[in-house]
């Protein structure tokens, strides 16, 4: 099965041409010729079947001969912000892995003890991408810019909200005793260095519930992704 990428097709099309970069792969490097079939993903839970009537390899043109909506959809909303470790490798493993499990957004944060104060989103996203078309899935996680932790307590959010830190005395329990099932949760996993005590006396005074994941001191991208698998495992 050969899937391919196309944010900007409409729902309902009869025919589609694939981007430049698209065709390229479709083309010269899968060669792929006319009357063909592949697979077409628009990130939105859109699943489409398309037939290759021209094999150009700018711009190949399809025919839609199938199309499937709210293709994969979930019965949840998880988005995890996370501060972007000082090996960016680690990071990319992070959003690769957690695409194929199945995560909704991902924010980028940038706390008092971030190692890492940019990130590359364009790169990023294009991994993320490619975990989409490699784990078929039709919905395109949403990666936002790396931004203040303070920021991001500013934001309203419609759902639950919890905290993963590693400071004790707190009063912390485990995610699946707080989880609330088929609901939106945003989870905020903090740098190497862990959140300072201010920032996890902001966030709890923001609505954040502090979590732990278990009794082993984990990395921070570990700690995103078995986030990101318990909220799945729990409401599979």
């Amino acid at each position: 099965m050969q899937i391919f990428y196309t944010p900007d097709l409409p729902e309902g099309a009869s025919h589609y041409t694939l981007s430049e970069e698209e065709s390229k792969h479709c083309i010269r490097v899968l060669r792929l010729e006319q009357d063909d079939s592949i697979q077409l993903v628009d990130g939105r839970g859109g699943f489409y079947t398309a037939r290759i009537i021209d094999p150009h390899p700018k711009k190949t043109l399809l025919v839609i001969t199938e199309a499937q909506q709210a293709f994969g959809k979930r019965n949840h909303y998880l988005h995890i912000a996370v501060a972007p470790t000082k090996n960016i490798e680690r990071l990319e493993w992070f959003l690769e892995k957690a695409t194929e499990i199945g995560i909704d957004e991902v924010s980028l944060i940038l706390c008092q003890r971030s190692e890492r104060k940019e990130a590359k989103v364009e790169r990023l996203d294009k991994i993320i991408t490619s975990a989409v078309k490699q784990s078929i899935k039709a919905y395109h996680p949403k990666l936002n810019p790396i931004q203040p932790l303070a920021k991001l307590l500013s934001i309203p959010f419609n759902g639950q909200k919890f905290m993963a830190h590693c400071l004790p005395g707190e009063d912390k329990v485990s995610l699946a005793a707080q989880l609330q099932l088929q609901g939106h949760c945003l989870i905020l996993i903090g740098p190497e260095g862990d959140f300072t005590e201010k920032e996890i006396a902001d966030a709890l005074q923001s609505g954040f519930k502090p979590i732990t994941l278990g009794e082993s001191r984990l990395r921070t991208e570990t700690a995103a992704l078995e986030a990101c698998f318990e909220v799945n495992f729990l409401n599979r």
